[in-house]
């Protein structure tokens, strides 16, 4: 039911899986081992997005550390994991699991990976475990750019992301940088959702219109013309249909904050104790910060401060300080932080992700378990992963939510409106599917639960309803069904 834990949906995976491995030999059963073990890991997000949209950026200001690499280094023209563990180790993969421990140095606070004798060709992918408080919930993977002027760069990104025929992708989900959206963005997008079980749908993807700061000429009102750019882009129907949502992140900025130091924070109090018309003079343009000048802070230190905090950085934190509203180093960090857009990116992550984990994880062993069956002719397992993706309620709420997107059941501005609620995209808990808030009373959230109810019962029984209109109504009316059943059950 739409109220209901995903754990009955993730059981059945479990069970199908133990069955499959029980029924079908080994090479043949590799993927389903692979995919049970993988029921029991954290999420996948993978960030990919075309060259230069500041994928490793974006890594490293959601983990907080300076440990994806930069700059146009070997190593980045190969797939990176990012997982948690006890100790800190990176190893480089072969296409046949074959692994090496490579060689890894900090580099001016950054990882620097010397592939040593393995040629990039040779690798299909990089695995660096660090020990950090964001990777316990969520694997983060950086991939190469898309349209990569190396066609094998960007063919990597692609095979690993939209999968193959041997093997469906390694991502739960993906986190897609933007800062224009072309027709290959569109088409990759495309196909990372395209399999024939499940139909296309966004449940699992996130747009992210990366080095907003940068918009503008890094002007101070940069991130206020990002939103507007991301608002209409949300309701750009091709986006619409492939991404959840699309989220403004100046991404130089919140590896900046996450990564501050004291330093830093030192030679913006120098700065900011000059007159303003001196700063305001530094802050005209990228040249002019780092041209020489009489002000008390070095050529080289500001030059160091534009190539981590960018122009739009710079002059948000000596405005900061300036101000007064930040006296020391951890209240800039913080408040860089909040004006980079990540922590809205990361509720969205939590919101949108982590609380269907199970959904997302579930969805994957079925498909894998369905393509396996076929490979091998076991009609009966496919009949059985058919069975489940046609009787569970979540699968019948990602399809309407994929209509939605599309445009096509024709649902007024109200109706479509509910729908999104009630189907969790304006949050997962029971109280803000009813569109009451968390912090309402329970008998509230049940009388607004109530009114819906009776709204898709009414349109799932009008005469004139479309077969398609119907039935998604009847998906809602057995969400606000389960919903109500989960009240209940608290009692």
């Amino acid at each position: 039911d739409g109220g209901r834990p995903m754990t009955s949906l993730i059981t059945q995976a479990r069970g199908l899986l133990d069955d499959a491995l029980t029924r079908i030999e080994k090479p043949a059963s590799v993927p389903l081992t692979e995919a049970r073990l993988r029921l029991e890991e954290p999420l996948r997000v993978a960030v990919a997005g075309r060259v230069k949209a500041g994928k490793s950026t974006l890594v490293n200001a959601m983990v907080g550390e300076l440990i994806a690499p930069t700059d146009a280094r070997e190593c980045t023209r190969v797939v990176t994991w990012y997982r948690d563990g006890v100790t800190y180790r990176v190893e480089g993969v072969t296409a046949n699991g074959r692994r090496t421990p490579l060689r890894f140095d900090r580099d001016l606070g950054s990882l620097a990976i010397e592939l040593g004798d393995i040629s990039v060709k040779q690798l299909d992918h990089i695995d660096v475990t660090w020990p950090a408080a964001r990777l316990r919930t969520m694997t983060l993977i950086d991939t190469p750019g898309i349209d990569s002027l190396t066609d094998d760069v960007s063919a990597r990104t692609e095979r690993f992301l939209t999968g193959t025929n041997e093997r469906s992708t390694p991502a739960d989900a993906v986190l897609y940088l933007l800062r224009h959206v072309h027709a290959s963005d569109v088409r990759f997008l495309e196909a990372f959702h395209d399999d024939q079980l499940a139909a296309a749908n966004p449940i699992n993807s996130i747009g992210v219109l990366s080095r907003a700061d940068e918009i503008g000429v890094a002007r101070p009102d940069a991130l206020h013309s990002a939103e507007r750019i991301a608002a209409r882009w949300r309701v750009d129907p091709r986006l619409a249909a492939l991404v959840q949502t699309v989220l403004p992140v100046a991404g130089l900025v919140a590896e900046a904050a996450s990564t501050l130091r004291q330093a830093e924070f030192d030679h913006f109090a120098a700065l900011a104790r000059h007159k303003d018309r001196v700063i305001d003079d530094l802050l005209e343009s990228v040249d002019r910060f780092r041209a020489p000048s009489g002000v008390s802070v070095s050529d080289n230190a500001r030059a160091q401060l534009l190539n981590r905090f960018g122009l739009f950085g710079c002059r948000a934190a000596l405005d900061l300080v300036r101000s007064g509203a930040c006296p020391h180093a951890t209240s800039l960090a913080d408040q860089l932080m909040m004006a980079s857009g990540l922590p809205t990116l990361r509720d969205e992550i939590t919101e949108r992700f982590a609380h269907r984990r199970d959904l997302l994880k579930a969805r994957h062993a079925l498909l894998t378990v369905h393509r396996i069956a076929a490979d091998v002719g076991d009609a009966t397992l496919q009949g059985a992963v058919e069975q489940i993706i046609d009787g569970a309620h979540e699968f019948a709420e990602l399809r309407v939510i994929n209509a939605l997107r599309r445009g096509t059941l024709g649902f007024d501005r109200a109706r479509t409106a509910s729908a999104r609620r009630l189907l969790g995209e304006m949050g997962t808990t029971p109280a803000q599917r009813a569109g009451v808030g968390d912090s309402t009373d329970r008998g509230t959230t049940i009388a607004a639960l109530r009114e819906d109810l009776a709204m898709w019962q009414q349109q799932a029984e009008h005469p004139l309803a479309t077969p398609a209109t119907a039935a998604a109504a009847r998906v809602l009316t057995r969400t606000c069904e389960g919903l109500l059943v989960s009240l209940f059950d608290e009692v």
